[in-house]
């Protein structure tokens, strides 16, 4: 069993927050990181009917059972739970009592928001990170960790990973989708999932998406926020203040596992990546991705955002703390040319509030270069806002 950054965090929230709430994607790791960190919690899966159906038609009883407390895996299933279990903690708001996971995000933050504000610590946890799937990341094949990807079951049951992608989303499609739209033709869906991977670092054209499906751009607007729910992709917003040029305000597109993404691409085998026509969108998807882990990994927003204007400048990245940005390019050639910099120095001309700059690559070494910190992929994680 591999060890995870946000165990830590876990353990620290568990002595602050009388709730405990960990949300992401389907087969993250949620249910095996609650039970690492609280061995001697009693666990319950509301996957289960009869627990379900206690929990909803006899929720004081249910919760009567679990006066030291629970981990109650996937509470989306019962989210009506949430309002006694506010009474419960308001009663007794000893910390780390109750441990709450779920994979349907929609739900499970609209019963957290309205119920348990203030009552819980919220954690988003994505799968595997670099570091946490590879013990020496640097010694490892770009090509392999592009195509493999980060979801747990792969490398605990060591499974082949198309075949476990195909699975995942036959899984995803039935479950979430089904559950979440009642979407009666699947395979539509199949083929705008598939079509979004195609576009996977690009803007968002919902009208274009239509078209191309056949289906109605409010019909696309929310296949999309289901996507974003479930943790399949996320929408990476426009940065359009402090610059005094007319920029873009159409969000980019990005998937949240390099692996799943190769597999919707029709990608089967490791050395078809490297002359793929989209290589260079997979590399970026797998750097965003990685920042975005970093991020949630330590109970962070985000806090993403791309610059491009008019004229067709364009930073991939832009890291905002509030005081300043950051700008980041990411790059999957492995060989670092001149004008890798020149967007990040047109936007610097632009603003005094760049902090720092960073270009990613696809190569191995570390330098500074054009006042610009240059990472290879394995240390993505180490950028700072």
């Amino acid at each position: 069993m591999k060890a995870r950054v946000m165990a830590r965090l876990i353990e620290k929230f568990s002595k602050q927050y009388p709730i405990v709430t960990i949300t992401g994607p389907r087969q993250s790791g949620k249910t095996t990181l609650s039970r690492m960190v609280f061995p001697k919690k009693k666990y319950i899966s509301l996957e289960n009917l009869e627990d379900r159906n206690y929990a909803k038609s006899d929720p004081k009883g249910f919760l009567e059972q679990y006066k030291d407390g629970a981990i109650f895996d996937e509470f989306q299933k019962c989210p009506e739970l949430a309002s006694y279990l506010q009474t419960e903690v308001d009663r007794d708001s000893s910390p780390g009592r109750f441990i709450l996971t779920g994979s349907g995000q929609f739900e499970l933050m609209q019963s957290v928001s309205q119920s348990l504000a203030g009552r819980t610590a919220l954690l988003r946890l994505l799968p595997f990170s670099l570091n946490e799937a590879y013990s020496n990341p640097k010694n490892t094949d770009l090509n392999k960790v592009l195509y493999t990807g980060f979801y747990p079951r792969i490398f605990d049951m060591k499974l082949e990973p198309t075949e476990m992608y195909s699975f995942y989303t036959d899984t995803y499609l039935e479950k979430d989708v089904r559950n979440l739209l009642n979407v009666k033709d699947l395979s539509r869906f199949e083929i705008f999932l598939k079509l979004c991977a195609g576009r996977s670092g690009q803007e968002l054209n919902l009208n274009q998406l239509g078209n191309d499906c056949g289906v109605s751009h409010n019909t696309i607007k929310s296949w999309i926020t289901v996507l974003e729910a479930s943790f399949i992709i996320q929408l990476v917003q426009p940065f359009y203040s402090n610059f005094g040029k007319r920029l873009t305000k159409t969000p980019k597109l990005y998937f949240l596992d390099p692996g799943l993404l190769c597999f919707l691409l029709g990608i089967k085998r490791i050395e078809h990546l490297e002359s793929h026509p989209l290589r260079g969108s997979i590399f970026e998807t797998f750097i965003v991705a990685e920042i975005i882990k970093n991020r949630f990994n330590y109970a962070h927003k985000s806090d993403l955002y791309f610059l491009r204007d008019s004229k067709g400048h364009e930073v991939d990245l832009l890291l905002d703390s509030g005081a300043s940005i950051s700008l980041v390019e990411i790059k999957s050639s492995k060989t670092i040319a001149s004008d890798f910099f020149q967007n990040i120095h047109y936007f610097k001309s632009l603003t005094n509030k760049v902090n720092k700059s960073y270009c990613i690559y696809g190569g191995n070494e570390k330098r500074v270069q054009s006042e610009t910190q240059i990472l290879p992929w394995f240390q993505a994680g180490m950028i700072e806002y």
